[in-house]
Parts: C-alpha cells; structure tokens; sequence
C-alpha cells in the first residue's frame, strides 16, 4: 500500500449528509483495504457519524457545509477530520438521562481511547475548527501483536 492516501468530501449541513458522509467513509476504508465488517470501519464510521451531526446540529446554520478528511499514513495511523466553519469548539453537555442528544463528543472519546487513538479539535484559519481522530491502523493481512491475556480471556477464573 501507499505510503499516505488521502479521501475527502465536502457536504451541505444538512441531515441528510450525515448518512452520505458514512457511506463516503465506508467506501474509503474498503477501497484502501478494510473490510466492511472490520471492528475498526464499525468504530470509524460512528465517529464520523456523531462528528458529522455535530457539524450540521451544533453550527446553527453558520457552516453552510462540512467536510470530512481521511488520511491514512504508512499502514500505521488513521486520521479522521471533520470541518466546519462555525468557531465555537465542541464542549461536554450535561445529559440527563430522558435527553436524546448532548452525549456524541463523550462516544467519541471513549471509542477513541477504547482503540488507543487520539483526539483533538484545532481552528482553522478561515476562523472554523475542525476536530481530529488519529487511530491506529492494522493493515489487512499483517497479524496483530496480542496484548496481555485477561484470565477471563483463557476462561480461567482468578484464585483468591
């Protein structure tokens, strides 16, 4: 593979651009060797997901668009960027718990750390933000290092 592959796609703030910017990320992760039902395009495409309606429900019309960036560099790291133009950067709500909305930023970091990635929001300077997800990428057919082993993992039960 490459050693850098870049995809990118430009919607309107629009409802309906949050599933086109899933199937644009989805084709993305398959064409550059993921399959489609990899634990990793599942993961990156809810990011996307809760990243793009931010982008369309949290700029109040002030971002006429939206643009998701994918970048994959040396079969190590996935980078995930989604732009808008609105300056205010994303903050924590309190959620109470009969509320539908105010928990995308906290799913976001977890399945972020839960993958040992990383996030960050950076302003642009047409005076927007964008906000970044680095995740490590396991190329197809290269295995993968096993971590340490839980005992609940071998189905043995730990001795007190």
């Amino acid at each position: 593979m490459a050693d850098h592959l870049e995809a990118s796609v430009t919607l309107p703030s629009d409802p309906a651009s949050v599933a086109a910017a899933r199937t644009h990320v989805a084709g993305t992760l398959v064409e550059w060797g993921l399959p489609a039902d990899a634990d990793l395009s599942d993961t990156v495409r809810l990011i996307v997901s809760e990243l793009a309606t931010n982008a369309v429900q949290h700029t109040f019309g002030q971002s006429p668009t939206f643009t998701v960036d994918l970048a994959l560099d040396r079969d190590e790291r996935l980078r995930i960027g989604v732009t808008d133009s609105h300056p205010r950067f994303p903050k924590r709500l309190p959620a109470a718990v009969q509320q539908d909305n105010g928990r995308g930023m906290v799913i976001i970091r977890w399945l972020t750390a839960e993958c040992g990635g990383r996030l960050r929001v950076r302003p642009t300077r047409e005076g927007g933000k964008t906000v970044c997800v680095e995740l490590p990428w396991t190329a197809p057919g290269r295995p993968v290092a096993p971590g340490p082993a839980t005992a609940a993992e071998y189905g043995a039960h730990p001795r007190g």
